[in-house]
């Protein structure tokens, strides 16, 4: 009687251990989609947000500059298209297809559909980085910058920060020429 007692305990407890790692190997998936769906979500936000800005300005706005010191709206929004490629192709490992300064510099983003084209662009690659990226990979150092050490999560963290920034700056160039920004995107 003993005997069966014991055994039955057993085989509750090897029961109850089965059910909880089948528990918690089933969730991690799931929270890894949670994850990745809310950082996707985010950054989906963040170029729709952005394609509002550029579709307020026009290709006089776009090379607007508030004084000859500071950047032009279309070159903002550039630095902004140059900073996502760079900040995700670090954070992923994905090779970054745009050199930076390559796009700011160039005399070829003129006009409000061709600096739309490439900043939309940028946002495609950094989207495509986030749903590449194992969650797995998300706490691994990185270096950035050649300079600082951060979490591959920590610099698509600064990635947003980053284009959230610029795109911000832009709202001045918007009002200065007597256009209203987009309303605030939050969610």
């Amino acid at each position: 009687m003993k005997k069966s007692k014991n055994l039955m305990m057993a085989a509750a407890l090897l029961t109850a251990v089965t059910m909880l790692v089948a528990f918690n190997v089933k969730e991690r998936p799931e929270e890894t989609s949670r994850r990745t769906a809310a950082l996707v979500s985010d950054w989906e936000r963040a170029k729709a947000y952005t394609m509002e800005y550029l579709n307020a300005s026009t290709d006089e706005v776009i090379n607007f500059k508030p004084t000859a010191e500071m950047r032009s709206f279309g070159q903002q929004m550039l630095h902004l298209a140059e900073a996502n490629y760079g900040f995700a192709s670090t954070a992923s490992g994905k090779a970054n297809p745009v050199p930076f300064g390559s796009l700011e510099k160039s005399d070829k983003y003129k006009t409000k559909e061709a600096v739309a084209k490439e900043v939309m662009a940028s946002y495609d690659f950094v989207i495509s980085a986030v749903h590449e990226m194992p969650e797995s990979k998300m706490s691994e150092m990185v270096k950035v910058f050649n300079k600082f050490d951060l979490s591959r999560a920590a610099t698509m963290d600064k990635a947003f920060e980053h284009q959230t920034h610029h795109r911000g700056q832009t709202t001045v160039y918007l009002r200065l020429k007597g256009i209203t920004p987009p309303n605030e995107k939050l969610f």
